[in-house]
């Protein structure tokens, strides 16, 4: 049970921060991005990179959630913002921004960087060991899914993004700087991809290719929870956790990633406007 409990914990973390940053930039903006696992990837680069010039960790991962956030703004700036309400546009433009990443982080840096050390431990319980880091991880991602939420709906910046992505052409009206409100939005969705991609950066194997472990569970995780971000995000990533941890406890990691897939096509079925739309349906 403790077994089942820890891999539940473990899976619904990781879907939750692989999605925060998908989901303000694809739930909230309209704007299928492809390149978000690269931006993962640099995220965990860049937090690699300063952990290894002796900056503590939690720095080190600021580091990495700023540099995505910034390449994100200048990529909004240079290519998203001639996009908006073109959605098969941005699929190509952002598909041929993550193969340029990707190859080019190949071609220089060679096809992996130095793996960093698992931090705080572990701890036992029963006959089996657990790390804490990945009990701190699941600490993370509620703090963060509960930022993003005052953030957007208790902040100036949150009143004036939530307006210029629903009504711009209201929001311009009455003096709002969308231009900016679409740069900054997009940034910290980017922002939150560098975070995660350092995150667990020292869990996993950095290569060129790492954004591909995520970029697949972010989506089904978005697309599960809707197009209310707050309320369909943190469901879906437990609800997905779940049917993952409970496969992959029985027959293993194959069969999870299996169990999560079916378990997204039954509820796309069942419910084509997702979890949220679910609760927006019976709250009205």
């Amino acid at each position: 049970m403790v077994g089942f409990l820890y891999q539940f914990g473990d899976a619904a973390a990781f879907l939750v921060l692989s999605a925060c940053g998908l989901a303000i930039i694809f739930g909230m903006m309209g704007v299928i991005n492809l390149a978000h696992g690269e931006f993962i990837m640099g995220g965990a680069y860049v937090t690699a990179t300063v952990s290894k010039m002796g900056a503590p960790l939690p720095l080190a991962i600021l580091c990495g959630a700023l540099a995505a956030g910034l390449v994100g703004i200048v990529l909004e700036r240079l290519v998203i913002r001639h996009l908006y309400h073109r959605p098969l546009d941005t699929i190509v433009a952002t598909w041929g921004i993550s193969l340029i990443v990707s190859q080019g982080t190949l071609i220089l840096l060679g096809p992996s960087l130095t793996d960093m050390s698992t931090p705080l431990g572990s701890v036992t319980i029963g006959e089996l060991s657990y790390s804490v880091y990945r009990f701190a991880l699941m600490g993370v991602a509620v703090a963060i899914l509960a930022g993003l939420y005052a953030l957007f709906n208790f902040t100036r910046f949150g009143v004036l993004a939530r307006a210029t992505i629903q009504v711009p052409h209201m929001a311009e009206s009455l003096g709002v700087n969308t231009r900016l409100i679409y740069s900054l939005t997009f940034g910290i969705g980017a922002a939150l991809a560098g975070a995660t991609g350092g995150l667990y950066a020292p869990t996993m194997s950095l290569v060129p290719t790492m954004g591909a472990q995520f970029i697949m569970e972010a989506f089904v995780t978005v697309v599960v929870g809707g197009g209310d971000v707050f309320l369909g995000t943190a469901p879906a990533g437990v609800a997905l956790g779940f049917v993952k941890a409970l496969m992959t406890t029985w027959q293993g990691q194959l069969a999870g990633q299996i169990g999560l897939l079916v378990a997204v096509i039954l509820v796309i079925r069942i419910l084509p406007r997702g979890i949220s739309g679910l609760i927006l349906r019976e709250r009205a």
